[in-house]
């Protein structure tokens, strides 16, 4: 991501201030919650993207930088509700707000980031953006859904796994992409175009992130910890639908009834490498990698596009 980072050296630094004080609050318990947040916070990719999207389809403007502003607090605010829902004690290798603070003070502090997210952008007349936005927000509670009632039944349809990583992820990085160019131009058409290169990208970021599950590096979640939680990621899907009867019925039932045992979840992603899996997963992330990368080339900003074909290449090259 260094190109990305230099050719947004100034843009990120002006972002950090607005970030920080969009999340000021009076409150003394909130404001130290929000200073932990936002001394944690992750890679920026979703600024990034809101940012780089607005610089190739014009320039980087006031709106620009609330967007990305809003982007950072719903997908925040998302995290701190999913380790309230996970039990999660941990977020990228810290303790989580979850682990210091326990259910109702993590329910409304996400609560908190929301309501600062909307003022934000309805304080400044940003409508448009906002109903982007928005829109993701729905289509991730609707995705986390999804894949909750899947995993009870474990419907094991390819279509379905799309349509809940399409509304979990994917949404979010193709309304901060649309929203970041809409910010820079107010032109529907670059909107919608970005939304669709967002969603690839972000189609493609959500399998590399269900690859983790199958290795060995440490990615701030346990190995195996998909299977734990009966969630149906493509390596597993392509493995059931591929085997003969007699793994697929075992695998199922590991899933079902043995998926906290440590040597039987080994098992299933023993089964899931030696089937191809891995490779077949491989291989659509990269096709969605690659139709994000088409779309990207079609604009003419040189220096802009291959900061942000960077930035689409570290989501599946990444080893975090």
């Amino acid at each position: 991501m260094k190109l990305a980072q230099a050719i947004l050296q100034d843009e990120l630094q002006e972002f950090d201030k607005k970030f920080k004080e969009a999340v000021k609050s009076q409150t003394p318990l909130l404001d130290r919650i929000m200073r932990f947040i936002v001394n944690r916070k992750g890679k920026q990719l979703r600024p990034m993207f809101v940012l780089l999207s607005a610089k190739l389809c014009g320039s980087i403007t006031e709106a620009s930088y609330r967007t990305a502003s809003l982007v950072e607090l719903l997908h925040t605010a998302t995290l701190v509700h999913d380790d309230v829902v996970d039990e999660s004690l941990e977020r990228r290798n810290f303790f989580s707000t979850y682990a210091l603070w326990k259910n109702k003070i993590s329910v409304l502090v996400g609560d908190y980031l929301l309501a600062k997210g909307l003022l934000l952008s309805l304080d400044n007349d940003d409508f448009r953006i906002l109903q982007i936005l928005t829109r993701a927000v729905r289509e991730m509670s609707e995705g986390e859904l999804l894949q909750l009632e899947k995993s009870r039944t474990l419907n094991l349809n390819e279509q379905v796994y799309y349509d809940i990583i399409k509304g979990k992820t994917a949404s979010l990085i193709a309304s901060a992409c649309s929203a970041g160019a809409y910010s820079s131009t107010k032109n529907e058409e670059q909107a919608e175009k970005m939304r669709v290169f967002g969603e690839k990208v972000g189609m493609a970021f959500q399998i590399k992130d269900d690859l983790f599950d199958y290795g060995e590096a440490n990615v701030g979640k346990p190995t195996g910890n998909d299977i734990k939680e009966k969630k149906l990621t493509l390596p597993l899907i392509y493995t059931l639908n591929n085997c003969d009867p007699k793994t697929r019925r075992e695998l199922i039932y590991i899933i079902k009834n043995q998926n906290k045992d440590p040597k039987k979840v080994a098992q299933v992603i023993d089964v899931v490498k030696h089937k191809g899996g891995i490779e077949y997963a491989t291989q659509k992330m990269i096709t969605f990698r690659d139709e994000a990368l088409a779309i990207l080339h079609s604009f003419d900003n040189k220096e802009v596009r291959e900061a942000m074909e960077e930035l689409v290449r570290f989501t599946t090259d990444r080893s975090y």
